[in-house]
């Protein structure tokens, strides 16, 4: 797989001896057991995959070379360039104006934009409306866009079974930056709505099956249809593709229903099932599923927490909270920052979106077994910055200079 220029802040001598060492014994990558890092008093596993992703490395890439490129033009990143908050200040360190927030919304208006200025479409991609708008006022979008590779194949996936006639199911956070783009490609070729989990795949059932009355559908799905939706004949074809970053089990879950479903309501056998529904099961991506399945194998390892570090807007980083929430006492932190010493850590509930303090998280055992992984978008610096934090409120019996030394032999 390509490699990326990455600035060297975003790197870590201990994880990439790590990652290395990891990658030349296991090149087929079956082997998601954890890499424990023994310090003696406390014990960290990290899991077997975390980190930048190659849709994340492209986009940082591109984006860090653009400004190199561009001395003097004015450059500007059409949203967030991924969710974490280090890159995104660093790219505005360096001049980089935002011209929307993460939900849309315009931060610099489109009229005060000129040919010669330069967009970056960032890694999660965009709709074809702010595409042609910003080609309208004359900006080259092609040459800048960072979209990363696989929620382009979610694209050109939707694109293929639009044109057999099937309308796409989109499962994905509906104001995410990503299924807003997603849906605007595939709303182009065929009717397409949104459905965020289960419940709402459930609900969009009772549609199929005529459980619900249709005209219910437009109150229940409001802003995740798209235009001209008709409810009586755009539910008699059906393909489910999905948010990138969205839970694997998940998708494949709503998917399995859903097929379900339309055997049951159109009388189907597994020999004529297509008649009715897509097999879209390729649109999942790699770097989510790797990372999901290791925290999989992580939570194997009987411990006493887990700490996910990610930006806070992240929703693969809030899959993996979720994950580990399930199995043991989980902190969610953006920056070792957040850990302000052995007595209190501040960190992130994604499910009521604040942040909360809480105090005595670190246990009494010898050792204290601690379990780490990342989001996509977060810096392996971090992670590390993260396991140098943790060290230090620990007798330790061997230094971070001499475990890199040791997964570098």
């Amino acid at each position: 797989m390509k490699t990326f220029n990455v600035p060297i802040i975003y790197r870590s001598p201990l994880i990439s001896a790590i990652k290395n060492k990891r990658k030349l014994g296991d090149k087929m990558k079956k082997d998601f057991t954890p890499t424990l890092l023994d310090f003696g008093a406390v014990q960290i596993y990290l899991a077997r995959h975390f980190g930048f992703c190659y849709g994340v490395e492209n986009a940082i890439e591109i984006s860090f070379r653009t400004i190199d490129e561009n001395p003097g033009k004015r450059i500007f990143l059409l949203s967030e360039m991924i969710h974490n908050p280090q890159v995104n200040a660093d790219l505005q360190s360096r001049g980089v104006q935002f011209l929307q927030d993460t939900y849309g919304k315009e931060i610099i208006s489109f009229d005060e934009l000129k040919a010669n200025d330069i967009v970056i479409i960032p890694a999660f991609g965009t709709t074809l409306e702010i595409e042609k708008k910003l080609n309208d006022i004359g900006i080259e979008t092609k040459k800048y866009n960072t979209t990363c590779p696989f929620v382009e194949k979610v694209w050109n996936r939707s694109e293929q079974i639009a044109a057999k006639n099937y309308t796409v199911i989109v499962h994905g956070k509906p104001m995410h930056e990503e299924t807003r783009a997603t849906f605007s490609h595939a709303a182009i070729n065929t009717p397409t709505v949104v459905v965020n989990d289960m419940n709402e795949a459930i609900d969009l059932s009772k549609f199929i099956t005529g459980e619900k009355p249709a005209n219910e559908f437009y109150e229940t799905f409001k802003n995740q249809y798209s235009s001209g939706f008709d409810i009586n004949k755009d539910l008699q074809r059906i393909g489910v593709v999905n948010q990138t970053t969205m839970l694997a089990s998940d998708t494949q879950a709503i998917a399995d229903f859903l097929k379900q479903t339309m055997i049951n309501t159109f009388h189907l056998t597994e020999n004529n099932v297509e008649e009715r529904f897509a097999d879209t099961r390729d649109t999942l991506c790699y770097a989510t599923n790797d990372n999901q399945t290791a925290v999989n194998g992580l939570l194997q390892t009987q411990a006493d927490l887990a700490i996910v570090v990610g930006g806070y807007n992240s929703s693969n980083t809030s899959h993996l909270v979720e994950l580990c929430e399930e199995k043991l006492p989980t902190f969610y932190i953006n920056a070792e920052e957040k850990i302000l010493s052995a007595k209190e850590i501040l960190h992130y509930n994604f499910h009521t979106k604040q942040e909360i303090l809480t105090a005595d998280y670190l246990p009494k055992n010898n050792p204290v077994k601690i379990l780490i992984t990342s989001g996509a978008s977060c810096p392996d610096a971090l992670v590390e910055n993260v396991i140098r934090k943790l060290a230090e409120f620990f007798a330790i019996n061997k230094s971070i200079e001499q475990m890199i030394e040791n997964f570098s032999m």
